[in-house]
């Protein structure tokens, strides 16, 4: 399964519109925004768990980095309300679930060679980042030089501009804003190659947003299996 794999090319999805599809365990839904294989795939998704649902344990061979968008998502080893963030890095296993449902953000197989951060970064976590024109609160949850994610909220009314030096991800998480002449609403995802122009006008109720300013794939991304 290939979709919006063309790296080159600008690509907005305005993921709340799509459908929602089976994934082989029950109750767990997804809508696919980004994937290059089958089961096993270099993967951007929201995945939904429906109350009471869970996903056999499992290995993450090319590591997962997950944002808590709804609800209350849980492991054995805790919970994670919405506004969580965390990073499992290759190597790690965990059984998934959800007791009264949750949606998430989560990227797979996007992890360096050698990169091993775990963190998990509870709602409100994070440095205070320093703050561009029309931001009025920015909190760092993971950089080590190589990416940089981060979680804004943007001023209403406000045009706001994000330098792309590597690559941007950006994933709207409340209110809205128009780029490119389209409007995003909460879980519209934009994904823009390096040194593409990125530049959005909020609308009145302002906007959250999760942005990872990083390469769109790492030169030493790591190899899925054949």
């Amino acid at each position: 399964m290939r979709i919006n794999e063309d790296l080159t090319k600008p690509v907005i999805v305005h993921s709340a519109k799509l459908d929602w599809i089976p994934s082989p365990s029950a109750g767990v839904d997804r809508r696919m925004l980004y994937r290059i294989g089958g089961e096993v795939a270099r993967a951007t998704s929201i995945v939904r768990y429906a109350p009471g649902s869970a996903f056999p344990r499992h290995v993450h061979s090319g590591g997962e980095e997950v944002l808590v968008l709804e609800g209350t998502f849980q492991d054995e080893h805790g919970d994670y309300p919405a506004g969580t963030y965390f990073r499992n890095p290759p190597g790690t296993s965990h059984v998934p679930a959800s007791k009264d449902g949750c949606t998430i953000f989560v990227r797979l197989w996007q992890f360096r060679e050698g990169d091993e951060t775990q963190i998990v970064r509870q709602p409100g976590e994070g440095e205070a980042a320093a703050l561009r024109e029309g931001v009025e609160a920015a909190r760092i949850l993971f950089d080590d030089g190589q990416e940089r994610v981060s979680i804004e909220s943007w001023r209403p009314g406000s045009t706001v501009t994000v330098g792309n030096p590597r690559g941007l991800e950006i994933l709207v998480l409340a209110g809205n804003l128009t780029v490119r002449g389209e409007t995003l609403e909460p879980q519209s995802w934009l994904r823009l190659p390096q040194r593409e122009r990125f530049e959005a006008v909020t609308g009145p109720a302002g906007a959250e947003i999760w942005i990872k300013d990083a390469p769109l794939q790492h030169p030493d991304v790591l190899q899925m299996p054949a």
